[in-house]
This record gives structure tokens, C-alpha cells and sequence, in this order.
């Protein structure tokens, strides 16, 4: 099966970063207390990989797994259109437009009291104020059981702290930001074997120049660099393969 650029190259391996340990402890602590969370950041640095990864190994609530539904909306929806499709997600509830946004809140606080659960939306910075303040309601209702973590990027948290009633329920809030340069070289050298002898020199130059610390551009940038040193019988990367591969890129940013 073939692998897109932004999986990284095979080979690749997951690296545990401290963000990555801290978003484990965010979302366990959202799922297990039924708490609001949010995990915000600009977009590449690994956010919706660690919860999904995260997600995947939740272990048990006393003698059963925490069911998870994991939902994003399209760019500013109506309230109408997050009650619906969410309650689509949850109870495979056929989307009718004789349903008004009333009907399927009221639906939704039914189906949210069945039993505990969590409940992670990402691309949360795609939701208006109106959007949010309902997801608040859901959560707060007197019936309803679940944990509720918001995943975005670039205007999430200021949607949220932007407004008292949101921002006082915010229990975990952890922003991702970029690797900082000075643990580059380790983390990359672990991250994929052709990094395995490079010099820090090497490789924090292509930090400097195209990845700035961001996984997404990482990922984009191995995953190149793994075909050319395929292509030319190399196993370990060199600055001819970077400036190749910064020139597929259309050139570096720096």
C-alpha cells in the first residue's frame, strides 16, 4: 500500500516527544473525568496524530473501554448542521430537514446520557462562538455523560478564552508549538534511520531552511528525501539528496 508524502517515509517511527506525553495525560484526564479540554496549535505540528494515537490505547474506565466519537465540521457550520451531523456520528441518525435545531438538541441530550463517552472535535477553529456555546450546553446538561476535547488550530483558543462561559470549563488546555532547533538533530536521528549518521549541521540546516521545526514539513521533506536515496542506492541522506530534494519542494524557505 502506498504511503502518502505526509505519513512520512517507511521506516519512519513514531518519536515521543514531551507534547506527545503531555497530550496522553490531556486526553486521558478529559476521557476518565468527563472534563473540557483543549489541545490548540498552528497547523503540521502533530496535534490530531497524537490524539488519534492516544485515543487508540485508552485504556479502560473500570471494566470497559471508553467508547470515542471523533467528529470534524465543515468550515463554519450553522448550529443546526453540527446538531445534526453529530448526531448522525453518534446514533446513525438519518439527517432530515424536518428536524430543526431544537428537535435534534433534544436528541442529542438523549443520546449523550446513554452512557459515558468521549467526545473529541477536531478543526475546532472552524466553529463559531454559536457553535461552540452548544457543544457547552450538550456538556453541561444535567443528563448528558461524556468528556468533551476541542482540537484546532490557528483561532481555536481565542474562540474559546474569548468568551467567560467557555473558557471557565476549559480543564486541560495544552498548546503544540514547533520543535524547538536545539533538539532537532536528536529527535530527527531517531525519527528515521536514514537520519541515523547525519551531523547536527545537516540537519538543522534543513530545519532552518524548509521544516522549521513543524512534523508535517518534516514528514513532507523524508519522504522525498527516502526516494532519491532509494533511486540513487543510498541509505543514508547527504547534502546532495537535501538540495535535490529541496529543488522537488520548488526550492527551500529560507
Amino acid at each position: 500500500m502506498t504511503r502518502p508524502p505526509g505519513a512520512g517515509p517507511a521506516g519512519a517511527r513514531t518519536i515521543s516527544t514531551t507534547q506527545v506525553q503531555l497530550a496522553r495525560h490531556v486526553v486521558n484526564d478529559i476521557a476518565v473525568h468527563q472534563a473540557v479540554g483543549v489541545i490548540y496549535g498552528m497547523a503540521g505540528l502533530g496535534k490530531t496524530f497524537a490524539v488519534r494515537t492516544t485515543v487508540a490505547a485508552l485504556p479502560p474506565v473500570g471494566k470497559r473501554k471508553v467508547p470515542v466519537c471523533a467528529i470534524s465540521f465543515p468550515s463554519r457550520p450553522t448550529m443546526r448542521l453540527v446538531a445534526d451531523l453529530l448526531l448522525q456520528e453518534l446514533s446513525g441518525h438519518q439527517p432530515s430537514r424536518n428536524n430543526n435545531r431544537f428537535t435534534l438538541t433534544g436528541a442529542l441530550v438523549k443520546e449523550l446520557a446513554r452512557q459515558p463517552r468521549l467526545l473529541v472535535v477536531d478543526e475546532a477553529q472552524r466553529l463559531s462562538e454559536e457553535c461552540i456555546d452548544l457543544l457547552r450546553y450538550l456538556h453541561d446538561h444535567d443528563e448528558t455523560r461524556f468528556g468533551l476535547l476541542y482540537v484546532g488550530g490557528n483561532g481555536c483558543w481565542e474562540v474559546l478564552k474569548s468568551q467567560p462561559m467557555l473558557r471557565s470549563r476549559i480543564w486541560r488546555r495544552q498548546e503544540f508549538t514547533a520543535l524547538p532547533p536545539d533538539e532537532v538533530p536528536t529527535v530527527m536521528r531517531g525519527y528515521h534511520p536514514m537520519y541515523a549518521d547525519a551531523d547536527d549541521d545537516l540537519l538543522s540546516y534543513v530545519d532552518e531552511r524548509f521544516a522549521h521545526g513543524i512534523w508535517r514539513n518534516w514528514a513532507l521533506f523524508s519522504s522525498t528525501a527516502a526516494l532519491l536515496a532509494q533511486r540513487t542506492g543510498r541509505t543514508r541522506i547527504d547534502m546532495e539528496i537535501v538540495n535535490n530534494t529541496f529543488a522537488l519542494h520548488g526550492g527551500d524557505d529560507g
